[in-house]
């Protein structure tokens, strides 16, 4: 996908540049085909003036797509640093949990030591935390 985007400054050009001389090919065909004096004035300025349609138009949609690259540019860069930030969130999350974990840990083998009698079990919410470490 980013290679289309990174071709779009130069195919956009070369399109435009394809449709004008098409559509100016054909205006010029059209009206070449009439005959009469004052219609190759009026052809003359139907040229011109369908070139400069042509023309704008294709600017127009230039802009638009510029428009249309940027704001996605912009989003995906947004959504990029919010991934970055909850995947760091989620590392600080994983380490407080297990040095959460470890420490209960020390402190039930403590207790286990001074009062030389069973650990009372972990509460439910945490016990398969505590039941994946073999001292647990």
């Amino acid at each position: 996908m980013e290679w289309l985007v990174s071709l779009a400054p130069v195919l956009s050009p070369a399109f435009s540049t394809v449709g004008v001389l098409g559509a100016a090919w054909m205006v010029y065909r059209q009206n070449r085909q009439k005959n009469d004096t004052d219609a190759e004035t009026a052809e003359a300025t139907t040229f011109v003036t369908s070139v400069q349609t042509v023309t704008n138009g294709f600017t127009q949609l230039l802009e638009q797509q510029r428009e249309t690259n940027a704001k996605t540019l912009e989003r995906v860069t947004t959504l990029e640093n919010r991934v970055e930030r909850l995947e760091e969130e989620q590392r600080q999350w994983r380490r407080w949990k297990a040095a959460a974990v470890d420490y209960i840990h020390q402190l039930r083998a403590l207790v286990a030591r001074l009062y030389e009698r069973p650990v009372p079990a972990p509460p439910g919410e945490i016990a398969e935390d505590l039941a994946n470490r073999p001292d647990g």
